[in-house]
């Protein structure tokens, strides 16, 4: 107790603590409140500045600098919210691991990151992969940018209103940086004798959804439209409300910007393997009863870099949404050259498409209010800004599928229809020509979304066969949903899983729209 007594005096005399506050009469350490002086606080307060000081040794304090300004693009080069001196470091920007890996970054796989940050913000990692961060050869770039309601799928339909709607308030979610720059002038879908009955039964079915189209004979359409030759013409569609055409890499722009300011990783890079986990806990069973053995799933993605290196990359889910490459990616992880359920492929080729600037000085040429034109033979049109210029798209079926013009096929393919259909553009001179591919379901031309029927943690999203652009919008909000609620919400879209692949019901979309 004397002991006791002669510490807590000396404690009195001396000043420990920079802290220690005046008695008043300018000498410090004089009268203590009893809480300075309680043995047990004291000896917290002094193990709590030495475990500081602990972690201050470990973990130095990182020097202030300015707050980093809101992400922003430059021609879809994106900094994130990262120190810009760091984007060159490879530890800094590669993610070993990772909750979700989305292979392919264009339209789909961007709106994807976005709908899944936007949502889980810090609580997911999200990565995704893309090979040609220049998207020189992405279908975006082949994208005439059309929104239109005009199909004869619900499926398809409703993800069209939703991106009607998800536009008009386009500025609330992606601000007003990098617009979008839609043009409200709708779709004018000309059909013949054989296919007038199935647009009439289409345009029913789309205006109880809740699109806004009418239906005009021939006599019709030459009043409202003098340009256009009504000759083998039975009957035409034409929207009034939530249709046009927008910049769909202005749209694929603000997925990458928002994303990443939203925390997600873009990385320049092509998956090129697949690493395996056998889960002896799992056991794989057919319809029939049967025991394939033990499941062995995905776990990591082998990514090759720029420069030639190879990285891994866990995952916990996986996304390909990689367009005219998902099939290539798919067999990577088995699907299509398989064992049971995996020998049934992913149906997806590359489809070329031919996109041509034209412009006419023709007094009786169609004006600004002109609707993008869509003519029985696959010719689509529609206007180009000011100035009489025009955009004009068709389909090859021809099995080359790189980005090289052929010099004769607007005078072969294109230039006949277009002629017919709109004479005053008979002779419109053409301005510039580029090509590209696109994702083409071989099976039924539509979207293949959700879960693989094998892996427990491989999700797809591809094939919309020309569609994609306008699609991307509630394609990135489902499979969203799909991740973080197991189900879909917003749209229910699981007629276009994979499992119509194997029960062979095909969903055919007999419109051919556009985006």
């Amino acid at each position: 107790m004397l002991r006791y007594r002669q510490v807590v005096r000396l404690l009195q005399r001396r000043n420990f603590s920079a802290g220690a506050t005046s008695n008043g009469s300018g000498s410090f350490g004089g009268d203590k409140s009893d809480e300075d002086l309680h043995p047990i606080r004291r000896t917290l307060r002094l193990l709590g500045n030495d475990m500081r000081k602990v972690k201050e040794f470990f973990v130095p304090k990182e020097p202030e600098t300015e707050k980093a300004p809101i992400p922003t693009q430059s021609k879809f080069h994106f900094s994130g919210e990262r120190d810009k001196s760091k984007e060159s470091t490879l530890p800094d920007d590669f993610q070993t691991h990772c909750d979700v890996l989305i292979i392919g970054g264009g339209g789909v796989g961007s709106s994807i990151a976005y709908w899944l940050k936007e949502k889980a913000r810090d609580g997911l990692n999200v990565v995704v992969v893309e090979k040609d961060d220049t998207y020189a050869q992405s279908a975006t770039r082949v994208s005439v940018g059309g929104l239109c309601q005009q199909f004869s799928l619900p499926e398809n339909i409703q993800m069209s209103l939703f991106a009607a709607d998800f536009l008009r308030s386009a500025r609330k979610h992606f601000g007003e940086e990098v617009p979008l720059q839609f043009t409200p002038h709708g779709h004018l879908m000309l059909a013949g004798e054989e296919h007038a009955e199935s647009l009439k039964r289409s345009s029913q079915l789309q205006n109880e959804l809740g699109a806004r189209n009418e239906l005009l004979t021939p006599d019709r359409l030459a009043a409202r439209f003098p340009w256009l030759n009504t000759t083998g013409i039975a009957l035409g569609c034409l929207g009034l409300e939530k249709e046009g055409w927008f910049n769909p890499l202005a749209l694929l722009s603000n997925f990458r910007r928002s994303a990443s300011g939203y925390g997600a990783h873009f990385i320049s890079g092509q998956v090129v393997d697949f690493e395996y986990k056998s889960q002896m806990d799992i056991s794989v069973v057919t319809d029939l009863g049967s025991n394939e053995g033990a499941y062995t799933g995905l776990e990591k993605a082998i990514i090759q870099l720029p420069d030639g290196t190879r990285r891994t990359c866990k995952f916990a889910l996986c996304v390909i949404s990689a367009g005219a490459s998902s099939e290539q990616v798919a067999r990577l992880a088995r699907i299509g050259v398989g064992p049971g359920i995996l020998q049934v492929p992913l149906p997806i080729n590359a489809r070329k498409r031919y996109m041509y600037a034209i412009n006419s000085q023709a007094q009786s040429a169609p004006g600004m209010t002109m609707p993008m034109t869509i003519d029985p033979s696959g010719i689509f049109v529609r206007r180009d800004g000011l100035g009489g210029h025009y955009i004009c798209v068709h389909d090859s079926t021809e099995e080359i599928h790189s980005a090289t013009i052929d010099p004769q096929y607007f005078a072969q393919h294109i230039r006949p229809h277009l002629s017919n259909r709109i004479p005053v553009l008979g002779e419109a001179q053409v301005v510039d020509s580029w090509a590209g591919c696109y994702d083409h379901n071989v099976y039924d031309e539509n979207g293949i979304l959700g879960a693989h029927p094998y892996y427990n943690n491989l999700y797809l999203a591809t094939g919309f066969s020309g569609h994609g652009a306008q699609q991307s919008l509630a394609v990135g909000r489902a499979i969203s949903e799909l991740i973080m609620d197991g189900q879909f919400r917003t749209i229910d879209l699981s007629r276009l899983s994979f499992d119509r692949l194997i029960v062979d019901q095909p969903m055919f979309e007999l419109n051919n729209v556009l985006s």
